[in-house]
């Protein structure tokens, strides 16, 4: 049996339970603590045939900033890792950014800039672009010392070395940040889009929480979980296309 397919058969399982959890409590508890997944199926419904516009709002907004902090990050780590000078600055700049709360950087946006797409996008770089600079500038300290010595000895351009050296030595570091950072980015851009926006998933569930419809705010967490699972699926097909040079190893 595949990895793919046990992972699958996991998730089937944890789905059911969870459902069968929410069956049961549904039948002790009030509607509005915990409604019954027949309830939440038919919210979804709902969602899925009024308001499926919301979705691809979130995922425009979430695909904007990944590949901008992608980009930005990718830059700032390979400076990180070839310029020692600038290093320290640098690496200090991007700690305290991992220091600093989100919710911090959500105030200042909305006194910083007036138009809501503007704000979502700032919140989720200056959140996200440390993990891959961090990531990227530890993948260039992980290069192996043989293997830096062999190609200097050909004496090679700064883009050969860039080229056939370090590209190929940071895409695995690339696609597992993506990985990693996916899902806190998605939870990052409801926050978001729940205090700086209304339109998206977080101001649908916003309206959903206000309205004491907790059947629907069930529903948006389907849909965000089924988000996630899906962009997670799409990057780790893109991943094994990248990367299908590299061979596959197991340990036992």
């Amino acid at each position: 049996m595949t990895e793919r397919r046990r992972e699958t058969i996991a998730t089937v399982v944890v789905v059911t339970g969870l459902v069968i959890l929410m069956e049961v409590l549904s039948r002790f508890v009030p509607d509005y603590v915990m409604p019954s997944p027949a309830m939440v199926l038919k919210a979804a419904r709902e969602i899925f045939f009024s308001d499926t516009s919301h979705v691809f709002i979130t995922l425009a907004r979430l695909t904007a900033a990944v590949a901008a902090s992608m980009l930005l990050g990718l830059i700032l780590g390979l400076v990180m890792g070839m310029k020692p000078k600038l290093r320290p600055y640098l690496r200090s700049l991007v700690v305290i950014d991992t220091g600093i709360p989100a919710l911090s950087w959500m105030l200042i946006a909305v006194f910083w800039f007036k138009d809501p797409e503007v704000r979502i996008f700032f919140i989720l770089c200056v959140i996200i672009i440390p993990f891959y600079a961090l990531n990227i500038y530890d993948g260039i300290r992980a290069l192996p010392k043989e293997l830096i010595d062999m190609i200097e000895s050909f004496r090679p351009s700064r883009w050969h070395v860039m080229r056939y050296l370090i590209i190929p030595h940071i895409v695995p570091y690339v696609f597992l940040t993506t990985k990693s950072v996916i899902g806190y980015a998605i939870r990052m851009v409801v926050f978001a889009e729940l205090v700086a926006s209304a339109a998206g998933i977080g101001s649908r569930m916003n309206l959903a929480q206000s309205t004491f419809r907790i059947d629907q705010v069930f529903a948006w967490t389907f849909f965000l979980v089924a988000l996630n699972i899906v962009l997670q699926v799409a990057i780790s097909a893109i991943e094994k296309v990248a990367l299908k040079w590299r061979p596959e190893v197991s340990v036992r």
